[in-house]
């Protein structure tokens, strides 16, 4: 990759659709492929950061913080045991994006924040609230690429409407380079023919990229963020580690 920053923002505002999932398991990904990877937790529940072995009660710095101007991004990074480098996130983040929305350049402070670390990094993926607010808007203003998670599920494709307007807003009025990278299916099960046909559907009614392999549906995704790690780290050889080492390589294209 060239000596260019590539961010990109995870969104999706339903929740439960693999955003967080996704977002560790690509960065691992990408560190095997010898990436310099940052990922952001913008969302207050700290999932990412709870998912990648940091305990989001012990911190003293987060993204709040950094989003505020009290702190710097080096100030709040940390290093996990899969590799990448964190900006995390805990409750206090609530209380950031509150006061945010009174605040000058509100949607400019986290790609001033990251301009400052960019440098150090390959690769930046951005863990969004599952909201359209603040939070995620400044994500969208931050980042090159969009990458949209979605269950292959019936009622997976509420709210993508509205998702791509807030996108198309951003595009116009924030950052006239974002492009939408695609949509990537998750808890996908190849088995049944209503999972295509749900992504299919999808692919048409938006006109959006769908990238695979789609991400297979697995318990072990679930028990790999107890231990702290992602599924690249429990299970090196299991089919959704093998999906996601696929997609990264894929970015890197």
């Amino acid at each position: 990759m060239a000596d260019v920053t590539t961010t990109i923002s995870v969104v999706n505002q339903k929740g439960g659709v693999g955003k967080t999932t996704t977002v560790a398991s690509l960065g691992a990904a990408l560190v095997e492929l010898e990436q310099r990877v940052l990922l952001v937790d913008l969302d207050p529940q700290g999932g990412l950061t709870f998912s990648l072995g940091i305990d989001p009660e012990d911190l003293d710095v987060t993204v709040g913080d950094v989003l505020l101007g009290t702190h710097r991004a080096d100030d709040a990074i940390v290093v996990t045991d899969d590799g990448v480098h964190l900006l995390p996130s805990n409750i206090t983040v609530t209380q950031a994006e509150e006061g945010l929305v009174t605040r000058t350049g509100r949607e400019q402070r986290l790609r001033v924040a990251l301009d400052k670390v960019a440098g150090d990094y390959d690769v930046v993926i951005i863990d969004c609230p599952p909201t359209l607010g603040v939070l995620t808007v400044g994500a969208l203003a931050a980042s090159d690429k969009v990458l949209i998670p979605l269950q292959a599920e019936t009622l997976a494709h509420r709210g993508v409407g509205q998702l791509l307007e807030t996108i198309s807003d951003v595009q116009q009025f924030i950052n006239s380079g974002l492009v939408v990278w695609g949509v990537l299916p998750t808890m996908y099960d190849g088995r049944t023919k209503h999972a295509q046909a749900v992504v299919d559907a999808i692919g048409s009614t938006y006109e959006l990229p769908i990238i695979s392999p789609a991400i297979p549906k697995s318990i072990r995704f679930a028990e790999a963020p107890a231990i702290g790690r992602t599924i690249l780290g429990t299970h090196r050889t299991h089919k959704g580690a093998e999906a996601y080492r696929a997609v990264a390589a894929q970015l890197l294209d």
